[in-house]
C-alpha cells in the first residue's frame, strides 16, 4: 500500500540573511543558542592561538621600531596591547566556563569592545611609529595589519560582529595611513581589500552556520533512527505511528491498523485520541494517562515509554508509546512520529506480581508485608493524634492435628473458611491478614474504647471455634489471641509484633481458646524461657539430668512388674526444674532427641540390676521416634547395658501417628522385632486411636488418670470408657494399666473394673534408682 503524506527530510535553509549570519535574528531554521554552544566549544583553543599570535606580532613590531624611535613610545604601546590581549583572553574564558554567571550577551559586548580596543592599538602604531621615523617601515607595518585582517577573517569566526568591528577599524586605519602618505592608488587598493575582508567574514560565517546546521540535521536523523531502533530492539515495539499537525493519523501501517482493531482506510485521517479513547471520546472523561499524552502532543514535546490506557474495540488495554515532533526545512512543525507496543500482558503480570507481594494467595487476605505497613501507619497515626492502635495475633488451636490427619488440601480449605470468617468480623479501621501457617493478625487503626480489643478478641475466638464443614468432614478447631496496644506496648512495628506474640504464647500456654493482653511481666517470662533453654542445652554435658522410677504393680498380687523411667533436671543455675516446664521446652527446641537418647541408655543400664521379671518403661517423644536412626539407638542401648529386649517397654502417645504414621509404625515394628514391647500411653485423649490399635500390636494400653479419677467420683462416662478399654484390650490380647491411682478405694475400683496393672502414688512416687532397687528387699512395697 502506498504511503500518503510522506514527510520530506529536514534540509538546510535556501538562503541566510546577514542578520542570521551575524546571530542577530532568531529564524525558525536556526537555533542561535545551539550554534553558540558549538562556537564556545572551539573558543578555548581559538583564544589561546589568537593571544599567542598577537603576542608574537607585538614583539616583532616592538623589535622593528624600538631601535628606530627609542623604546619610550614603544613600551607604553606594547603594555597597552598586552593588557588588551589579556582582557580579550579573560572574556573568552568566561564564555567557555559555565561557572561564570555573567550573561552571554554582556560578554559578547565585551568581546566587541576588546576587538575595537585591539584594532585601535594597531591603528595607533600604524599612524604613530612611521611618522616618528619619517615613513620608515610603513610598508612592513601595513603588511602586519593586512595579515591580521586576513587571519581574523578566515581563522577566528566565532564572533562575527567582533571580527567586522576589528577589520573595519584596521582597514580604515590602513587607508588613512596611505592617504596621509600621499599613496592614493595604494589607498584605493586598501579600500578594496577592506571590502573583501568584510564580505569574506560574512561568507566564512555563512559557511560555518551551514556546516553546523548540516551536522545538526544529520545528528537529528541519527537520533530518530536510534530512537526507532532502540524502541524496536530493547522494548520490542510492535508498530510505527504518525500524525499530522492536527493530530490526525497518517501513513497508517497494517500493523498499527491491526493494533487499533480496524482497517487502514477506516483510521487514515482520523484523530489519534479518538481511535484510542473508545467510548470515553464522546464524554471526554479520559483516563489520566490519555490526558498526559494529549498534553505532550499539544505542547509538541518528546516523550518516551509513556504508559497509556487505551480502549480498543471496547476492550481496555495498555500501550507503551514513544514519539518525537517533526519539522520541515523551514522549521515548521509537521506532526509527530513514534513507535508503540501493546504491553497489556506485561502490565497484568506486573499487577499480579504486585498483588502477590502484598496478598496471601491461599486466603486472599493481606500478607505479612501489608500488615506490617498497616501497623506502622497505625502507630504513626496514634502518635500524631494521641490515640491508641492495637495488634491482635490469632493462632488456631488443634489445626496441626487436622492438617496431619486429613492432609494439607483439607487444611488449606479450612484456612480459607477461617479467613472468610475473620474478614466478616472486621469493622471500620480494622484490617485482618495472614502471617503464615495457621497464624493470622488483626490491625486496629483506632482502638479508642478500652474494651474494644477484648470484645473483638472474644468474638474472633467464638466465631472461629464454631464447627467447619470441609469435604464431608465436620472439623472443630479453636483460636487463641494475644494482643498489644500501641504506643503503650510498643512504639515500633517490631516491638508491637514481639509483644503481641508473647501474649499469644501465654494464651496458648493457658490451654488455648483464650485472649491474653500483653503485660510487661511477659518479657520476664520470655527471658526466663531463653535462659532456661541455654541451661538445658548444657544440662547433659554437666550431668544435671537424673532418672526417677515409678513402680507399676500387678493389680491382683500388687507385686512390682515394671518401673516407668521419668527424667528429672536439677539445674546448677535454676535449681530443680519441673518436667512440666522443661519437657515442652525440650520438644519445642528438639533438645528432646538427645535427652531421649540419654534416657534410653541410662534406663537400660540401671534396669540391668533389677530382678529379671521387672521391666523398664521408657517414654519416647514423637521427635525421637521419627529420627531415622531410632532402631539403632534401641539396639545400642540394649547392647551397651546387656538388658534383654523383653525387659524394655517403649511408651508412646497416639500423637506420634499424627506426624507421619508410616514412619512411626515402621520404627515401632522394628523395635518389636527385637523383642521389645510397646505401650500406648494417654489412650482416649487424642484422635483415631482404634485405627492404630488395629494396625499395630501394642502390648499394653494405659488408661489416663482423668478417667480413673472420674470413675472414682462416680462418672458414668468414665466408667463406661474404662470398661470399654478393658474389654477391647482383652479381645486384642493386650494388657491394661490404670494411671494416677492415689487411694485404696481407687485401687479397689480399678481392680474390680478388670485392669491388669496399676500405677500411682498409692503404690509409690517416682524414686531414685537405689530406692527402686531397695524395694525388692522389702517384704511389703505398699505405702501406708
Amino acid at each position: 500500500m502506498a504511503r500518503k503524506h510522506q514527510p520530506q527530510p529536514a534540509s538546510l535553509p535556501a538562503t541566510l540573511s546577514i542578520a542570521d549570519v551575524l546571530g542577530l535574528s532568531r529564524g525558525a531554521a536556526i537555533d542561535p543558542m545551539r550554534l553558540r554552544k558549538d562556537e564556545f566549544g572551539e573558543l578555548a583553543l581559538a583564544s589561546r592561538n589568537r593571544t599567542l599570535a598577537n603576542a608574537l606580532v607585538i614583539v616583532a613590531v616592538g623589535a622593528i621600531f624600538g631601535p628606530l624611535t627609542g623604546f619610550l613610545p614603544v613600551l607604553p604601546w606594547a603594555a597597552f596591547m598586552a593588557y588588551v590581549q589579556w582582557r580579550t583572553h579573560q572574556t573568552d574564558r568566561k564564555l567557555t566556563d559555565p561557572s561564570f554567571s555573567t550573561a552571554p550577551a554582556m560578554l559578547e559586548k565585551d568581546q566587541r569592545r576588546d576587538a575595537a580596543a585591539s584594532a585601535l592599538g594597531w591603528v595607533a602604531a600604524l599612524l604613530l611609529f612611521p611618522w616618528l621615523t619619517g615613513g620608515a617601515q610603513l610598508v612592513a607595518l601595513l603588511l602586519v595589519v593586512f595579515s591580521l585582517m586576513v587571519a581574523s577573517t578566515f581563522v577566528f569566526s566565532t564572533s562575527p560582529l567582533s571580527i567586522l568591528v576589528y577589520n573595519a577599524i584596521l582597514g580604515s586605519g590602513a587607508v588613512l595611513s596611505l592617504v596621509l602618505a600621499g599613496q592614493w592608488l595604494a589607498a584605493g587598493g586598501a579600500v578594496l581589500f577592506l571590502i573583501a575582508c568584510l564580505v569574506g567574514t560574512i561568507e566564512v560565517r555563512a559557511i560555518f552556520i551551514k556546516a553546523r546546521l548540516a551536522e545538526a540535521a544529520v545528528a537529528e536523523k541519527d537520533s530518530v533512527v536510534s530512537l526507532l531502533l532502540r524502541e524496536f530492539e530493547e522494548n520490542e515495539a510492535d508498530w510505527l505511528w504518525e500524525i499530522d499537525p492536527a493530530r490526525k493519523l497518517r501513513a497508517v501501517s497494517p500493523r498499527f491498523a491491526f493494533a487499533l482493531g480496524r482497517s487502514q482506510t477506516d483510521v487514515e485521517g482520523r484523530p489519534l485520541l479518538e481511535m484510542i479513547a473508545g467510548r470515553s471520546w464522546e464524554s471526554g472523561q479520559f483516563p489520566p494517562s490519555l490526558h498526559e499524552l494529549a498534553e505532550k502532543l499539544k505542547n509538541r514535546e518528546n516523550f518516551s515509554n509513556m504508559l497509556v490506557e487505551v480502549s480498543i474495540t471496547g476492550e481496555e488495554r495498555w500501550w507503551e508509546l514513544s514519539g518525537t515532533p517533526m519539522r520541515d526545512e523551514q522549521g515548521r512543525f509537521t506532526g509527530f512520529r513514534g513507535v508503540g507496543s501493546d504491553v497489556t500482558e506485561q502490565r497484568k503480570s506486573s499487577e499480579k506480581i504486585a498483588y502477590l507481594a502484598r496478598y496471601d494467595t491461599l486466603t486472599q487476605l493481606p500478607n505479612r508485608l501489608q500488615l506490617t505497613e498497616a501497623l506502622g501507619e497505625a502507630l504513626r497515626y496514634s502518635q500524631q493524634w494521641r490515640t491508641r492502635c492495637a495488634l491482635l495475633m490469632v493462632d488456631l488451636d488443634r489445626f496441626k492435628a487436622v492438617n496431619d490427619s486429613l492432609g494439607h488440601m483439607t487444611g488449606d480449605k479450612l484456612l480459607a473458611q477461617v479467613s472468610a470468617r475473620l474478614q466478616a468480623l472486621m469493622g471500620e479501621h480494622q484490617l485482618c491478614g495472614r502471617l503464615g501457617g495457621d497464624e493470622f493478625a488483626i490491625v486496629i487503626r483506632e482502638a479508642t474504647s478500652s474494651g474494644m480489643v477484648h470484645d473483638l478478641a472474644r468474638r474472633v475466638i467464638h466465631r472461629l471455634s464454631e464447627p467447619y464443614q470441609v469435604d464431608n468432614h465436620t472439623l472443630y478447631v479453636g483460636a487463641s489471641v494475644g494482643s498489644a496496644e500501641g504506643p503503650r506496648d510498643g512504639a515500633t512495628v517490631e516491638e508491637m509484633m514481639r509483644n503481641a506474640d508473647l501474649a499469644l504464647y501465654r494464651a496458648k500456654d493457658a490451654g488455648g481458646g483464650e485472649h491474653c493482653r500483653f503485660e510487661p511481666v511477659l518479657h520476664a517470662s520470655a527471658e526466663e524461657r531463653r535462659q532456661l533453654e541455654v541451661a538445658l542445652r548444657k544440662a547433659l554435658g554437666r550431668d544435671e539430668m537424673v532418672l526417677h522410677y515409678q513402680p507399676v504393680v500387678d493389680a491382683r498380687s500388687e507385686s512390682v512388674v515394671s518401673f516407668e523411667a521419668l527424667v528429672r533436671w536439677n539445674s546448677a543455675e535454676h535449681g530443680f526444674v519441673s518436667p512440666g516446664k522443661f519437657i515442652p521446652l525440650a520438644e519445642d527446641t528438639r533438645l528432646i532427641v538427645p535427652i531421649g537418647q540419654w534416657v534410653m541408655r541410662k534406663a537400660c543400664e540401671e534396669a540391668r540390676h533389677w530382678p529379671d521379671h521387672v521391666k523398664v518403661n521408657v517414654n519416647v517423644s514423637p521427635e525421637q521416634l521419627l529420627e531415622p536412626g531410632f532402631h539403632q539407638e534401641v539396639v545400642q542401648a540394649l547392647a551397651a547395658s546387656g538388658l534383654r529386649p523383653e525387659r524394655l517397654e517403649i511408651e508412646v502417645t497416639e500423637s506420634i501417628f499424627l506426624r507421619d504414621a508410616s514412619i512411626a509404625r515402621a520404627a515401632l515394628e522394628q523395635a518389636m522385632a527385637l523383642g521389645c514391647s510397646i505401650a500406648l500411653d494417654d489412650f482416649g485423649t487424642g484422635y483415631s486411636s482404634l485405627g492404630y490399635l488395629r494396625k499395630l500390636k501394642f502390648s499394653t494400653i494405659k488408661v489416663d488418670r482423668t478417667f480413673v479419677q472420674g470413675a472414682a467420683q462416680g462418672s458414668a462416662e468414665s466408667l463406661a470408657i474404662i470398661n470399654a478399654v478393658v474389654a477391647m484390650a482383652k479381645s486384642l490380647q493386650m494388657t491394661t494399666t490404670a494411671e494416677g491411682v492415689e487411694t485404696a478405694e481407687e485401687a479397689e475400683l480399678i481392680r474390680n473394673l478388670g485392669c491388669d496393672k496399676i500405677q500411682g502414688y498409692y503404690f509409690g512416687r517416682p524414686m531414685t534408682a537405689s530406692d527402686a532397687l531397695s524395694l525388692f528387699r522389702m517384704p511389703d512395697i505398699r505405702r501406708a
